[in-house]
């Protein structure tokens, strides 16, 4: 089930808010402007579907967001306990960064807890299947795959190099709860 927990940044031990009931989420973190949504397929998605066909079960989601918000690259990413680079790639999400654009994702499966730094406030939301998370450009935040990552989730970009990150050099992620598998 997806939630978001909403903590002070002094109070890591404490979360002041916890919603559990999607249009809470998406109303809450809608006031300090993040995107927040369910998706549902198309089609059927078989486990293994290629790329282009996890794109093509979303398609009229995927384009109606890209014309509404000028994105221009679409891709896949697939991450499982058995990637080799799953600890390298977990420790660089972990570090609190920015973006010059948008982060969008979509989890097809498995899970992911986006954590945002937004003022004084910190916003855990666990995004599992059919969400959709959009992390406004300039946002500083973090993410964590947990230790076996299981993800299949449709990233959207303005920039076509993809993923570029700006680390702040901030120690908060540390101090915040992660994803336990």
């Amino acid at each position: 089930m997806s939630y978001l927990s909403v903590y002070h940044q002094s109070s890591p031990e404490q979360p002041s808010k916890v919603l559990t009931h999607v249009e809470d989420i998406a109303s809450t973190l809608a006031e300090v402007g993040v995107r927040f949504e369910r998706w549902q397929a198309a089609a059927p998605i078989a486990p293994g579907a290629s790329p282009e066909e996890v794109i093509g079960a979303y398609r009229h989601e995927i384009d109606k967001l890209m014309s509404e918000r000028g994105y221009v690259t679409v891709d896949v990413i697939s991450l499982d306990r058995d990637h080799p680079q799953k600890a390298e790639l977990r420790a660089k999400f972990l570090e609190e960064h920015r973006h010059a654009e948008d982060e969008v994702r979509f989890f097809v499966a498995g899970r992911g807890l986006f954590t945002l730094h937004i003022g004084d406030y910190v916003y855990s939301v666990l995004c599992e299947k059919n969400d959709l998370i959009s992390v406004p450009a300039g946002t500083p935040h973090w993410f964590d795959m947990g230790e076996n990552p299981h993800f299949v989730a449709i990233r959207l970009f303005n920039n076509p190099e993809g993923w570029v990150a700006q680390f702040t050099g901030e120690d908060i992620a540390g101090r915040f709860p992660r994803l336990e598998d």
